[in-house]
Parts: C-alpha cells; structure tokens; sequence
C-alpha cells in the first residue's frame, strides 16, 4: 500500500468511524424451531440498492478530522504547516526515508537532499490529492 494511501486511509477511516452510530443495533433472535426468517417484500426498486454511507466519501471534512485527532493525541503537532506533523498525527512513519518514498509516489521533480523544499511541497501536495479523493480541504492547506 502507498504512503498517500495509508495517509487517505487514516483520515477518512477516523471519519467514518467518528460518524459511525453510537446506539447499538437491536438484533432479532431466530424463533426456536425456525429455519429462516422471512420478512415482507421491500418496496420495489429498494431491494438491489444498498443503503447510503450516512455520509458520503465527499463530504469528510479533513481539516475537521485531523483537529480531532489532533486534540486526542496529547502533544502539539504542527499538522496544518508540517508534512512531518501530519505523518506523526496518523501515527505513520514520518523519517526522511518515508517522505522520499511519498515524494516519488506523487512525483516530485526537486532535490530530495533539499528536505525543507520538500517537505512544504509534499504538505500542500497530499492536501489536494486529499480535496481530488473526496475530502473537503481548506483553500489555506492547499495552496
């Protein structure tokens, strides 16, 4: 699996999970003696479609998600500004090495040896790609 998808993964897997429901969900035993359980007719049309997500992959808002998380993990992470402090965030791996590999996986045409280059590049880079996969992205962490 890719950095940028670990990265993907981790921010709109913590959303789903936050908008997951709280409630617990009633089961139906099976009636003793039963061997299936049967149930009226679905109103035509429903029966293929799948439920809907109670929140479509579009409307994860990033920044949202990743200030939750922020607040949960206990020490001050510069996510907003650091390639580094984001990778820390998601608990990834966040060493040089790792952000070389996530810069030849999203193309980077600079000198890697030029890590401050790199790292402000790769920040605003794995912002957009995050608005392109379906987050709802800041215009300040894009640009």
């Amino acid at each position: 699996m890719s950095i940028f998808s670990r990265i993907k993964d981790a921010i709109f897997g913590s959303a789903a999970a936050q908008e997951a429901p709280q409630a617990p969900t009633a089961t139906v035993p099976p009636v003793q003696g039963s061997a299936a359980v049967t149930s009226a007719p679905a109103p035509q049309g429903t029966a293929a479609s799948p439920a809907p997500s109670a929140t479509p992959m579009s409307q994860v808002d990033v920044e949202a998600v990743l200030t939750g998380l922020a607040a949960k993990k206990g020490q001050k992470l510069d996510w907003r500004k650091s390639i580094v402090d984001l990778m820390k965030l998601l608990d990834l791996d966040s060493s040089l090495e790792a952000r070389k590999e996530l810069a030849k996986e999203l193309n980077y045409t600079g000198d890697t040896s030029d890590s401050a280059a790199m790292n402000i590049w790769l920040h605003k880079q794995v912002m957009a790609k995050l608005a392109a996969s379906g987050g709802k992205v800041p215009d300040d962490l894009k640009n």
